[in-house]
């Protein structure tokens, strides 16, 4: 069943006193004289900081919807028989043997390790204090990392000469920190929404900072305004009002001056515009992006309603984009309004069934269909299975947004109670790192005296990745699929009709029906 907590959430530290009217979230008992610890209640004071997931900064936040049809709908198919890849032989078909590896862009230029990447790493504050730890996880993992929107035009220590970034050292250090530690594999992809567009971000990261695979962001799965940050001070939000950003409430008006200043406003809202989406425009701006020296232009779509679907995937194919990826509702984020990101946009398993069937159609007029990745609300490895085949052949990748950030505050904390105890000691904290990851030995034989260099998160970004990968083989061994060019749709059932309607895919109890009659005869 289908269903959503109104009025209270851990995400904005609400609460209610007593049990809830299912619909309306409120106490079946409202008691004047209550504090007010929901929603509603909360709102009486501090009004529109109460639309967001809290505190800001520290947390991400995913949506707690529990939607009619996910992935748990869905079972992995395993067989005893023949293997697929390799020799059918018990010697040669180990799980082990199974190729993880993937390829994306027109030509398959962009080679992975593993078919993950990181979400956008924005201009949040939880994504710029994880930015190092994701980025060299990221290429040490040979996958590909993310830098999201709006990181020129937060920039504190920015140069905006005639409405155009001229130098931000906030996006060197992000570009810098992932290129030490590249090896080939996977790759760094700078996202723009229309602020950055305006700001002349592309010409500054492709011309000035070697990077080459650039991405046009239409939206993502947690929300379907532009992106949104809150600003502890006024300075910081006249600096960003006087930079074009929308600014909230207006810090220019002297009596939003003086709230701030006695208290009644803590914070301040900066927003991004809507962007305005024309085929014609889309094409310009690829070829544009393109003739400035970007080697592969990507498009990252959200959770719209299904006719902008089929307009990404129809313009994506037009442009021969070098990556489609789709966002679907209940994935996660740094900052998106709390209640939209539950009940706006169509779920990832609609919206990835939605997407195979246009693909279908394309290909039957032997147009170019470009690589997909999924993304939204994904995080271990029978997620990774169940959406590469759902989408088959068409998914390459899967996007982790929340779960890759999270291995990597996970490896960054421990990391550094780590290395207060060694420093206790008076010992090298990568000792204390030797024992503290899994994957510590490999990459102490990987990378020398270098290892010492690796920052903590990152190491605990590859660890989990190095469990997904693990985890992943498994799984398709069983499927005996020994690469992940062979999974198809037919390795997974449906375990309800519902699942099996939308998708396409056979219901368990009507799965192997022809095969069964012929083994049975």
């Amino acid at each position: 069943m289908s269903y959503s907590k109104p009025n209270r959430s851990a995400a904005t530290i609400t609460t209610t006193r007593v049990e809830t009217a299912p619909s309306s979230g409120i106490c079946v008992t409202c008691l004047d004289g209550c504090e007010g610890p929901c929603e509603i209640g909360r709102s009486a004071l501090k009004g529109r900081e109460m639309i967001y997931p809290q505190p800001f900064g520290k947390i991400t936040a995913g949506a707690d919807k529990d939607y009619p049809v996910d992935f748990s709908h869905f079972n992995i198919q395993g067989t005893c028989v023949g293997a697929v890849g390799v020799e059918a032989d018990s010697d040669v078909a180990t799980f082990p043997a199974v190729d993880c590896t993937t390829a994306v862009g027109s030509d398959g230029s962009i080679q992975m390790d593993f078919p993950v990447f990181t979400g956008a790493v924005g201009s949040t504050d939880i994504a710029r204090m994880n930015w190092e730890d994701m980025a060299v996880g990221a290429a040490i993992s040979g996958v590909l990392v993310v830098a999201g929107e709006n990181i020129c035009g937060m920039d504190p220590q920015a140069e905006i000469k005639n409405g155009r970034v001229v130098k931000s050292p906030e996006m060197e250090r992000r570009v810098s920190a992932f290129k030490r530690w590249y090896n080939g594999k996977g790759g760094i992809i700078v996202q723009a929404n229309v602020e950055d567009t305006k700001l002349g971000v592309p010409e500054y990261v492709i011309e000035k900072l070697g990077v080459e695979i650039f991405e046009l962001k239409w939206g993502q799965g947690a929300k379907d305004i532009g992106g949104e940050v809150k600003l502890p001070s006024i300075e910081r939000a006249l600096q960003l009002k006087e930079r074009g950003y929308i600014v909230l409430p207006d810090p220019t008006k002297p009596a939003v001056q003086q709230a701030f200043q006695m208290g009644g406003i803590t914070e301040f809202e900066r927003h991004s515009r809507l962007g305005m989406v024309d085929e014609e425009g889309f094409y310009k701006e690829v070829e544009r992006l393109r003739s400035i020296g970007a080697k592969c232009v990507t498009l990252k779509t959200g959770a719209y309603r299904p006719v902008d679907l089929a307009r990404a995937i129809k313009y994506s194919s037009e442009a021969k984009i070098d990556l489609l990826t789709i966002d679907g509702a209940g994935g996660g984020t740094g900052m998106s309004p709390w209640r939209m990101m539950n009940e706006w946009g169509i779920p990832t398993v609609y919206l990835e069934c939605l997407a195979y069937e246009m693909c279908e159609k394309l290909r039957a007029k032997g147009a170019y269909v470009p690589p997909i990745a999924i993304a939204g609300g994904l995080s271990l490895e029978d997620h990774l299975f169940k959406a590469i085949a759902l989408g088959a052949p068409y998914v390459k990748a899967i996007c982790l947004g929340r779960a890759m950030m999270t291995a990597a505050m996970v490896g960054k904390t421990h990391g550094k109670l780590m290395a207060e105890k060694m420093k206790q000691q008076g010992r090298p904290v990568e000792e204390g790192y030797m024992n503290l990851f899994a994957v510590a030995a490999q990459l102490k034989d990987r990378y020398g005296d270098d290892f010492a260099q690796i920052p903590p998160g990152a190491m605990g970004m590859y660890s989990y990745i190095d469990r997904l990968r693990q985890g992943l083989q498994q799984l398709m061994a069983g499927a005996r699929k020994f690469a992940l060019k062979y999974i198809d749709r037919n390795d997974i059932v449906a375990l309800t009709r519902e699942a099996a309607d939308i998708s396409g895919i056979p219901y368990v109890m009507d799965c192997d029906r022809e095969e069964i009659e012929k083994i049975l005869g």
